[in-house]
């Protein structure tokens, strides 16, 4: 039996993290402060991460039981943040089931031959448990080191994974992406299709191992209008949060320069809307409508300023966010390399403090 076909009725909430103020504020319900995560803050800024995975490959750490939970781990240490983030790559479920890529220093993930013909469709196979067991292994692990923390898993969504299968590679302008999507509108359906079904098997079995919460990153969608996000890119990212329903645990959705696509990745099936630095969190809460928790999100550049100014730029985004249903402090993007990690602990002790109920 593939993932794909598990039922997904059961709820598999651990009772451990069920009243965690991260998973509150997922549900929408009161909190005893706003809880803060930043994502990539499993690695990069950290030094004990650079020296864990001094010579080892990024796929190659990321098939390492015993390395994912000490870099899971760290932030949580350091920080004391709200949740952990699983450490991992959005494009490992497509190394797991054999497409050729590698992660390029400086790049990103660079895929040997790009999916741009009907045949290539073959190449992407159903996911198994059983390809990613080192991810069961590795959750299993953490969850028993994070005890009241809640594990965050996540994957790429079918659009920016389709992206990097399309170009070969990041892309800045998508054209080949977009070449497909308007040359070929089955054959593109077809292909988000079967990435859907394989993000949902690859975020099932990290419920299944114990996540408390899943994220999906739409990094690149920003680059589409809402009418061809609606048409062409909607439909596989809704059967992805439909897939995962059953679990009861939290669905976070998140792309970059996404301001326009906020109400429509709400629609598609998240319950909570993950909002980058460019549009206030009080607009995008009118955007996205009732019903939803946001996330987010202050400028990640913001932290190389001093200690005043990311203070006062802090509290823009509690005050934008006071009258929220639900609200997860976060960076507007990834945690970047350079960040001074102080910075980050401050500015989580800074959160709590200042939203202490």
């Amino acid at each position: 039996m593939s993932a794909n076909d598990r039922p997904s009725g059961q709820q598999t909430t651990n009772p451990a993290t069920h009243d965690s103020a991260f998973l509150k504020a997922c549900r929408r319900e009161p909190v005893p402060h706003t809880p803060v995560w930043f994502m990539r803050q499993a690695g990069r800024s950290l030094p004990e991460y650079l020296k864990v995975r001094e010579g080892i490959p990024m796929l190659e750490s990321c098939m390492r039981p015993e390395l994912v939970t000490e870099i899971t781990l760290q932030p949580v240490r350091r920080h004391k943040v709200d949740a952990a983030i699983y450490f991992s790559d959005i494009v490992v479920p497509l190394k797991a089931i054999g497409i050729d890529l590698d992660i390029k220093p400086g790049v990103g993930p660079v895929v040997a031959e790009p999916i741009r013909r009907r045949e290539d469709l073959a190449r992407l196979r159903d996911l198994t448990p059983d390809d990613v067991s080192y991810v069961t292994e590795a959750i299993g692990m953490l969850t028993g080191e994070l005890g009241p923390t809640p594990l965050i898993g996540f994957a790429g969504a079918p659009f920016t994974l389709a992206s990097y299968l399309v170009e070969g590679g990041p892309s800045r302008n998508h054209e080949h992406t977009k070449a497909l999507m308007y040359g070929d509108p089955q054959l593109w359906a077809d292909l988000l299709d079967r990435l859907a079904d394989i993000t949902a098997a690859f975020l099932k079995v990290q419920i299944e191992a114990g996540a408390s919460a899943v994220q999906l990153f739409d990094s690149w969608v920003g680059a589409l209008a809402p009418a061809d996000y609606r048409r062409s890119v909607m439909p596989a990212s809704a059967k992805v949060f439909r897939a995962v329903e059953g679990y009861g645990v939290p669905r976070i959705h998140f792309g970059v320069g996404t301001g326009e696509l906020l109400g429509l990745m709400g629609e598609a099936g998240a319950d909570v809307v993950g909002v980058d630095w460019r549009v206030p969190l009080d607009e995008a809460a009118r955007r996205v409508g009732p019903g939803k928790a946001l996330q987010g999100n202050l400028d990640p550049a913001v932290l190389f300023s001093s200690r005043e100014a990311v203070e006062a730029k802090t509290r823009e985004v509690l005050d934008a966010a006071a009258g929220l249903e639900g609200h997860v402090f976060n960076l507007g993007h990834g945690v970047l390399p350079t960040t001074d990690p102080d910075a980050l602990t401050r500015l989580v002790e800074h959160v709590h403090t200042s939203t202490a109920r």
